[in-house]
């Protein structure tokens, strides 16, 4: 269990380390980023608080294309993730812009992010702990709907950032990047993990050392 959410929240803080690199790219935040961002703008309260409000609502949405109570278990991921959010966004770069930078290298660290973020939510999918609706959601449609990891995740930002641009978020060359490459990036990253994950697992490495 140790190994597991040893996995699980390293994954949350490459995924929210990636997330603060696109927003301090300065070229558009990621799709979810961007309508957190632009809610934030105008309601107030943080962008991790509107986060965690946003995850609530999505934890019934998914028990109801799943047709099943809603998953109360994902509560812990909404509390861990909308902290270490916060956390990268109002601690650490909350005195840092890249906006100053070189058009080439605000690519350069926005292309950074997206790759991080993506890297992150697979590897936080991994170890099969409870996770954050908004990820979750992607994995339910792709269920439901009979669709690969890669469609669901680009139909979902695509969603997203539409609702984002039109609340004045701030949509860009992040946003685009995303709903792209995101879920490509996370199916390719997913596949390539799966294996090494249950190779350093310590019950694997049990077993092989006992037909060794």
């Amino acid at each position: 269990m140790f190994y597991r959410m040893t996995v699980y929240i390293l994954g949350m803080f490459v995924n929210y380390f990636g997330v603060a690199l696109i927003i301090n790219a300065a070229l558009g935040a990621g799709f979810w980023t961007a309508l957190f961002v632009g809610i934030s703008d105008h309601l107030g309260l943080t962008v991790g608080l509107w986060y965690a409000i946003f995850q609530l609502a999505i934890i019934f949405v998914n028990g109801r294309l799943m047709k099943q109570a809603p998953e109360v278990r994902a509560l812990l991921p909404v509390v861990l993730e909308s902290l270490i959010l916060d956390f990268w966004v109002e601690v650490v770069f909350k005195n840092i812009s890249f906006a100053s930078l070189p058009l080439a290298l605000q690519v350069v660290i926005l292309t950074m992010g997206v790759a991080f973020s993506a890297l992150g939510v697979a590897i936080y999918i991994l170890p099969q702990l409870p996770r954050a609706p908004v990820d979750q959601l992607f994995l339910v449609v792709a269920k439901r709907f009979n669709l690969s990891l890669r469609v669901s995740q680009t139909a979902i930002a695509f969603t997203t950032s539409t609702s984002a641009l039109l609340i004045g978020g701030p949509v860009g060359l992040g946003t685009v990047l995303g709903v792209i490459f995101a879920g490509t990036l996370i199916q390719f990253f997913y596949t390539k993990g799966y294996p090494l994950y249950y190779m350093a697992h310590p019950h694997y490495r049990e077993r092989f050392e006992l037909v060794m």
